[in-house]
């Protein structure tokens, strides 16, 4: 009997299909009648795409120091340890080993690769870092908020090469090449034009595969840098950013989307395998990812976020109520997430049931595993250049002192640096100061007291100490009344810190109660805030150290922007480092502080 124009047509099909499958390397599998044809000719024509993904790298070429260089597991039998991780000759070498045996692979970054560094990437504004990304094999990244530190005009020369401005090029005979991969700004526009600062999305394609990714940072940018790293930019709600650009990469023909979201949540633990599914999608982890997942549109098939600097691998039902993954792997390079995308040729999207979302998992960068040489190269190279800087003692130290890694509220080293912002500003004619209050955000490590070199063991160099404060902020030195600064310290639990708080550290004197059982700004008891001894008094005027950026409003410390009379000091890097030099000896190496100038009610 002579085939039917509908017989013709699904043979027809059938045909092209396989002639598909065979270009591709796959094959359809013989069924018998009456089996599930749909199911298994979706099968036929998948393959997996390998996402690998980091974020806040923050130029940690080396391994980090201290707990900052660490992660947390949680082992079979519900005990945990700490395991040593990251570095750059590790990360890299991670990924290189993860890519094996994946002929569909892309590695992607959700932003800070840069900013906030060690002094071997940050002495030379981290063009080191952007050389390392481009070799360890980095396709894509979205911006974070560290990557405006130095301004767009910087950002824009870290994408696109060229020497710098001011210090120009550091090797003889060698231009800085920029940027291999694209930093993706699709919510950052400039305020005359309108138009993103760089691209704000890419297509990564490979053998008739397509993937869209789409890069933001958070909103409230402006609110955590410096006034001049953003001057002339405008930031816009990440959620809104990415659904307009989801629908730009449909009508495209790209069905298969990534949110490279540099914004981040909480899970209820710190170990990195914690399970943040439990009990139920997404029932581990909470901040502001949560309600950003919860919104984008259906079109982006995973969320790969950072920020703060957490590890997660959860399910977060999008708005058709499909789960879908939403990652991050801690900081530093000291994880990296494995993501499994099912790309379907024929609808060109990933598969995602109402039941399954792409199975995603974090895995540690250990540091027993071979290093890669490229990378050891790389950073001998750069530590050749830094060594006449990085090197130089600058302190000693009796036990490792907590910063970045401290369990509290209030750390050692906390204490160390407001003291030290202290004696930088006390004295007449240096600004007066009778306290000094130090944003946590920019406490970036511990101080270890084992030796990172060949300087020995409790000795503090130039380069660690660059490494806790990279930012080399100006002190500034302002009247703030009694009443102002009361306010400043009830914002570090209210308003926009209510949900995180960000505890600002205090120089010796400064004491007060901080009572977590309340809500908002009653969390500080105000009867108990004394300096020296003696009751805040509303209506006195105080002089009062920090940095420029705290001076600025950033962290959501919009009183101190009212600061009167200001005087601009030394440089926060300067005033910590003079005092290490001038409170410690071989002899008498510095202890760590108390930390008890914070008593915290739980």
């Amino acid at each position: 009997m002579p085939a039917t124009p509908q017989r013709r047509r699904t043979v027809r099909r059938l045909t092209i299909g396989a002639a598909v499958l065979a270009a591709a390397g796959l094959t359809a599998t013989a069924l018998p009648a009456g089996a599930d044809t749909g199911h298994a000719a979706r099968a036929g024509r998948t393959v997996d795409v390998q996402l690998l993904s980091f974020n806040d790298f923050h130029g940690n070429l080396e391994p980090p120091q201290g707990s900052s260089g660490t992660v947390e597991e949680v082992l079979p039998d519900g005990s945990k340890k700490s395991v040593a991780a990251g570095g750059a000759e590790y990360l890299a070498q991670s990924l290189r080993t993860a890519r094996k045996g994946h002929p569909y692979s892309v590695t992607a970054a959700a932003g800070d690769l840069v900013g906030a560094s060690p002094l071997l990437s940050g002495l030379f504004h981290d063009e080191p870092t952007i050389e390392a990304m481009n070799k360890l094999g980095l396709d894509v990244t979205s911006v974070g908020n560290h990557e405006f530190d130095e301004g767009r005009a910087e950002l824009t020369r870290l994408q696109k090469g060229g020497c710098h401005p001011k210090d120009g090029c550091y090797e003889k005979g060698k231009k800085f090449r920029g940027a291999g991969f694209p930093y993706l700004t699709a919510n950052v526009t400039d305020e005359k034009s309108g138009k993103p600062l760089l691209k704000p999305y890419t297509v990564w394609k490979h053998k008739g595969v397509k993937i869209g990714f789409i890069g933001v940072t958070l909103e409230g940018t402006p609110d955590i840098v410096n006034a001049d790293g953003v001057k002339g930019l405008k930031f816009h709600d990440e959620v809104e950013t990415i659904n307009k650009y989801a629908k730009v990469l449909n009508k495209q023909g790209v069905k298969s989307i990534v949110a490279l979201i540099h914004e981040g949540g909480l899970p209820a633990s710190t170990s990195y395998n914690y399970k943040c599914d439990s009990p139920g999608p997404g029932d581990g982890i909470s901040g502001p990812i949560t309600d950003i997942a919860k919104h984008v549109t259906p079109k982006v098939d995973a969320l790969v976020t950072g920020h703060t600097h957490q590890a997660y691998s959860c399910t977060i039902p999008d708005p058709s109520g499909r789960p879908r993954t939403v990652t991050s792997a801690a900081s530093y390079g000291k994880l990296y997430t494995d993501t499994t995308l099912t790309y379907d040729r024929r609808t060109r999207d990933i598969v995602r049931t109402t039941v399954k979302a792409p199975h995603a998992a974090n895995h540690v960068v250990d540091r027993t595993q071979p290093k890669a040489a490229d990378m050891t190269s790389l950073i001998t190279r750069w530590n050749k250049l830094a060594a006449p800087v990085a090197g130089r003692p600058v302190g000693h130290i009796s036990a490792d002192i907590a910063g970045r890694g401290a369990n509290a509220p209030e750390s050692p080293l906390g204490d160390v640096i407001s003291d030290a912002q202290l004696e930088a500003t006390k004295a007449d004619g240096k600004g007066g100061a009778q306290l000094a209050l130090m944003n946590p955000g920019g406490v970036r490590s511990d101080l270890a007291f084992k030796a990172s070199g060949s300087e020995g063991d409790g000795v503090v160099t130039y380069g660690e100490a660059f490494t806790v404060q990279p930012f080399t902020n100006m002190m500034n030195v302002v009247d703030l009344t009694g009443a102002q600064l009361l306010t400043g310290l009830q914002q570090q639990v209210s308003g926009p810190n209510e949900a995180s708080p960000k505890i600002l550290q205090v120089s010796e004197g400064l004491t007060y109660t901080l009572d977590m059982t309340k809500s908002g700004a009653a969390r500080v008891v105000k009867d108990s805030v004394k300096l020296d001894g003696a009751a805040l008094d509303p209506a006195k005027t105080y002089r009062v150290a920090m940095n420029e950026f705290l001076a600025g409003g950033g962290d959501g410390f919009a009183a101190f922007k009212d600061g009167k009379n200001k005087y601009v000091g030394p440089s926060d890097l300067d005033a910590f480092t003079t005092y290490l030099t001038a409170h410690s000896s071989a002899d008498k190496p510095l202890t760590p502080p108390k930390a008890d100038r914070i008593t915290v009610v739980k």
